[in-house]
């Protein structure tokens, strides 16, 4: 079963959480096209939610085309990841990279720590011990 970490000291919804914890398991390949998600009573149980809050989540990834919903059935990875037209993909990049500025600069880290992080994540997701070269 996939390990999920939930944080109420962060601020960020519980839903919100769960929601990017599904997207980076998609993302790095741990959850793969087809591949069944837990039911909703069992995640809610497991991880001491409400139900609601596994359901808000559920449909907002379903509505993203992220997981698909089969009533009845239970969720799954979507066969067919989206992709965000262009403009779309700019503007949330802006915003993501505008939060991480802020926050290495709120803890002292300076612009190449933020940079090599970024390039760790993202080397991490494509399954690589070697971050990604700067400008490529």
């Amino acid at each position: 079963m996939l390990h999920f970490q939930l944080n109420v000291h962060t601020g960020v919804p519980v839903y919100r959480q769960l929601m990017d914890q599904i997207r980076h398991y998609v993302a790095s390949g741990a959850l793969a096209a087809g591949d069944a998600l837990p039911s909703i009573r069992e995640l809610a149980r497991a991880l001491a939610v409400n139900p609601t809050t596994i359901v808000k989540a559920y449909g907002e990834l379903g509505h993203e085309g992220v997981i698909d919903i089969r009533h009845g059935r239970g969720a799954f990875v979507a066969e067919l990841q989206p992709v965000w037209p262009a403009a779309r993909r700019r503007e949330r990049l802006q915003v993501l990279a505008s939060q991480l500025a802020v926050e290495a600069r709120q803890m002292g880290a300076s612009d190449p720590e933020a940079l090599d992080a970024l390039r760790g994540a993202l080397a991490e997701l494509n399954g690589s011990n070697h971050p990604t070269p700067p400008n490529s």
